[in-house]
Formats: structure tokens, C-alpha cells, sequence
């Protein structure tokens, strides 16, 4: 059984490592804008463009299942694969980890786009932006709300322009733990952070420091995303679901 496992996630990387355990062949793709794992199967990085498409890949390595362990908010991704399962009939799973929810303490909010959060930002000095790459028409557009004094903007890949002064920018890639997050926050005197609401353990320490600290959140709506066949967020499940589709075939070689 070949599985397509579409990762660049820490949920996928676990993943990956797992079904290859079990025996299975694994692909693993990634766009590898940041890095590139070592793991114990084959990885695809840049995408599927290179391959004819993602249709075309399907049909030629005679994929039976792919399993889509991407960010929660990669929806072009995400629609993309549902549409090429639809074509070839590969069946197109999805691991999902649940969202953040708050707790007692929390200050959050919802932003949809945009315009939205500079809404909502406006009269605040010294934003923490973690919400992942912007652009620099988004950046300028913060820099220049009432109020504003200085921001940091934090993530994984190296911004391909040059960022304006008053945003200090950090390289910086997850888990992320509470003491670190407080230090920051600290630091730079941030009194409201923009987020994804991605799910997991490995950026949410920045949650909790809020919490103790007393600053705002503003949360990054998930965004709506074309439906899999099978969706999961519990590894167990997924593998056991996995499994069981592999289970008849050996049943069916042993009798």
C-alpha cells in the first residue's frame, strides 16, 4: 500500500515516521520552504508542479492513499488535493489537530482578513505578529495605524523584502516553551499578539504567557476548506484506519 502524505508539519513528520514503521511506503511531500527532515522514506520537496500536476503524480506512482497532514490553514493545498482525489479516485484523508480553545483569563478575539485585523489592532503600540508570512503592503499598513510604536514579526522563513524599521524581525522555528514566550513578551513590551489558530503544543506557550500577562490575542479564523473523504485528529485512529484498509488485502493473500 503507498500512502502520499502531505506534511511540513510537525503532525506530519510524526506521521511519516510512523506508517514507514509499519511497513508501509510512504511519500512524503513538503514545500521545503524552511527545511527538510531526515526521515526513513522518500520526500518530495517544491510540490507537484515539476510532475505534471498533482492528478498526473497520483496515476503515475500509483498512490492509494493520501493523507493530507498540512497546516490547518493551508487551504489552497487543501482544496487542490480533494479536487485530484475526485479525478483519479484516491481516496483523500485528512489529519486535522484541533484548534486552540480558550480558557479562564484568556483575552481572544477573531479576525477574518485584513481589514479585520487592522480594525482591531488600531490603538494598540507594540503587536506580536506570529501569524506566519505578510506581506509588505500588510506590514506598512500596520506601522501606520494610530498608535503604533514598534512591532515584531516572528517566522520560520526569511521575508523576501526588506522590512520596514519600525518592525523587528525574528527567525524563529517552534516548540516554543512558556519561559521563552514570557521573556519575549517581556522584552519587547507587547501588548497584543496576532496568531493562527493553528492547534497543538508547539506554538501555544505564547497563549499561556498571555494569559499570565494580561495582553490580547487575536486569532486568525480557520479557514474553510474543500471536505476529504475521512477526517481525523487523533494519530491512533488515523493509523488504526489506515490499517484496517490494509487488513483485507493480507487477509485475502494468507487464505
Amino acid at each position: 500500500m503507498k500512502i502520499l502524505l502531505l506534511g511540513g508539519t510537525a503532525d506530519g513528520r510524526h506521521l511519516a515516521e510512523r506508517f514507514s514503521q509499519l511497513g508501509f511506503e510512504v511519500l512524503y511531500s513538503i514545500a521545503g520552504l524552511v527545511r527538510v527532515p531526515t526521515l526513513p522514506c522518500e520526500i518530495l520537496v517544491g510540490g507537484f508542479t515539476q510532475f505534471g500536476g498533482l492528478a498526473s503524480f497520483l496515476k503515475d506512482r500509483q498512490i492509494d492513499l493520501v493523507i493530507n497532514a498540512t497546516h490547518p490553514y493551508a487551504a489552497t493545498m487543501s482544496d487542490k488535493v480533494v479536487t485530484a482525489g475526485i479525478e483519479t479516485s484516491v481516496p483523500v484523508w485528512r489529519f486535522l489537530r484541533p484548534a486552540w480553545q480558550p480558557q479562564t483569563g484568556d483575552d481572544w478575539r477573531f479576525y477574518q482578513g485584513d481589514d479585520d485585523l487592522l480594525k482591531q489592532l488600531n490603538g494598540f503600540k507594540r503587536p506580536l505578529l506570529s501569524a506566519g508570512q505578510m506581506s509588505l503592503e500588510q506590514l506598512m499598513a500596520i506601522t501606520e495605524l494610530e498608535g503604533f510604536e514598534q512591532g515584531v514579526w516572528r517566522t520560520a522563513a526569511t521575508p523576501k523584502f526588506d522590512v520596514p524599521d519600525k518592525i523587528t524581525w525574528l527567525k524563529a522555528i517552534g516548540p516554543f516553551d512558556l519561559e521563552h514566550e514570557r521573556h519575549l513578551l517581556k522584552e519587547h513590551q507587547i501588548d497584543v499578539i496576532v496568531t493562527k489558530n493553528s492547534g497543538g503544543d508547539s506554538t501555544s506557550a505564547k497563549l499561556d504567557a498571555a494569559r499570565e500577562l494580561g495582553i490580547r490575542v487575536l486569532l486568525h479564523q480557520r479557514p474553510e476548506v474543500s471536505a476529504a473523504v475521512r477526517t481525523f485528529s487523533d494519530y491512533s485512529q488515523l493509523i488504526e484506519a489506515v490499517q484496517a484498509l490494509k487488513a483485507p488485502a493480507s487477509t485475502a493473500q494468507e487464505s
